[in-house]
């Protein structure tokens, strides 16, 4: 069955002048960003909430997020190869093999690190701006995050990386920018489809009397999130990282356990709390 096996060589950028290009993963951050924005700015104005902290907020957000999600990447997965190449830790650049560097835009960030970038960026501006307790505000940050993590995950399925373990079969993607032709499992769709189902969960709960259910909201998501991700690692090719130490799971499995516990006891906790 042929017609299962689908031939991806997509142009990873969207334009190049000059040696200079937007990669379209970059253009799908850009896009979560603003789109996280304009979901929350409807949120400020249903509450009824002060629009000053909003931007401000939001520079908050996405520097954090950038930060965490970079930092994850170097630390959790490839501290072998960026202990030698420092300079490409913050900067989108990369060492050519023959002297140099290229541009090649911000790849390589986890999300791991990302949800501990954001959550320490957010409890800084919640302290100098204590306009809403910061259980509020990370229960509504969590529709914003869901939907972006759809489109960070199709900028993957761009970028031909964080690619699926091969079917051996019919049934697949071939990757055919990275060379190859055997079809491998679109493990970064899967994903993108569970976090935009995990969306409208999140956006159908924020609609009904459980918004106020602090941590509710918070506690869904993290659970929801890292379970997608937990199960996903399954069909997903390794990433690196220290499965080698403790090879029972996958890096990115080892590191959703304590964001699924985290999850799970919050959102309970908050549950029946407000229940009793």
């Amino acid at each position: 069955m042929t017609y299962l096996k689908f031939n991806w060589a997509p142009n990873e950028k969207l334009f190049e002048i000059g040696g200079f290009g937007i990669h379209i993963y970059s253009l799908m951050f850009i896009i979560a960003f603003l789109l996280g924005l304009r979901l929350y700015k409807k949120m400020f104005i249903k509450e009824n909430v002060d629009q000053k902290y909003l931007e401000p907020m939001f520079i908050y957000m996405v520097i954090s997020t950038l930060l965490g999600a970079r930092l994850g990447e170097v630390f959790f997965y490839n501290w072998d190869y960026f202990q030698n190449h420092l300079l490409e830790i913050l900067l989108p650049i990369k060492e050519k093999a023959d002297g140099g560097y290229s541009f090649i835009g911000f790849r390589g960030l986890a999300s791991h690190g990302a949800a501990i970038g954001v959550l320490t960026g957010i409890f800084i501006f919640q302290k100098l701006n204590p306009f809403k307790p910061l259980i509020w505000i990370l229960d509504r940050l969590t529709i914003p995050a869901a939907i972006g993590g759809v489109f960070i995950r199709t900028g993957n399925f761009f970028n031909s990386e964080i690619v699926g373990k091969y079917t051996g079969s019919n049934f697949g993607v071939v990757f055919e920018n990275r060379g190859e032709i055997l079809p491998r499992y679109p493990a970064q769709m899967y994903e993108a489809f569970g976090y935009f189902i995990l969306f409208l969960v999140l956006k159908k709960i924020y609609n009904s009397r459980y918004r106020d259910q602090g941590g509710f909201l918070m506690g869904l998501y993290f659970a929801g999130t890292f379970t997608i991700r937990f199960f996903v690692e399954y069909v997903k090719e390794s990433q690196g990282g220290f499965e080698e130490i403790f090879p029972a799971l996958s890096t990115g499995q080892w590191l959703s356990i304590p964001f699924i516990t985290f999850g799970l006891i919050t959102s309970a906790l908050s549950f029946f709390k407000k229940s009793s």
